[in-house]
């Protein structure tokens, strides 16, 4: 099993969205590594942490689940969409997407900052200058760790 933490503005898709739904499909991911973390690594039944970005308090909000093996990301071929990729073709897609199913909201959301004040976790990539993906790994022992910061 492997964890995971995955971005989301919560005025586009909080944890209490995906609670209502249930299940989500991640779609509108373009970014490289982030597509190849959900193609080439993610597997169903692996932890995700769901922060919450772009917002007056940034933070993990919940905890998912990966609930499908990657699949193209139909928002790809539709012209309408803001995820539209004329150069994306059925054939060959470019850009992947996985389901992720609601396991809980947390009590609290633990913030940006009180992560960054945890020296145990000091290296987790979330916590990285500079670093901007939307999906990201989280190695089990930081996963433990912040489960007990709850």
């Amino acid at each position: 099993m492997k964890y995971w933490l995955m971005k989301s503005e919560p005025d586009t898709f909080s944890i209490d969205d995906l609670k209502r739904k249930k299940r989500e499909a991640w779609d509108g991911v373009r970014n490289y590594q982030a597509r190849n973390f959900m193609r080439d690594d993610m597997r169903v039944g692996d932890g995700v942490f769901f922060y919450h970005s772009n917002c007056a308090e940034p933070g993990i909000a919940g905890i998912a689940e990966v609930a499908s093996d990657a699949y193209p990301d139909p928002s790809q071929f539709d012209p309408k969409s803001k995820y539209f990729d004329a150069a994306s073709s059925r054939d060959n897609p470019r850009w992947m997407l996985v389901d992720v199913k609601f396991v809980k909201k947390l009590g609290r959301v633990i913030t940006l900052d009180e992560l960054k004040s945890h020296p145990k976790i000091a290296e987790m990539t979330l916590l990285r200058k500079g670093n901007r993906l939307s999906v990201m790994p989280v190695d089990a022992a930081e996963w433990k760790y912040i489960l007990g910061l709850e």
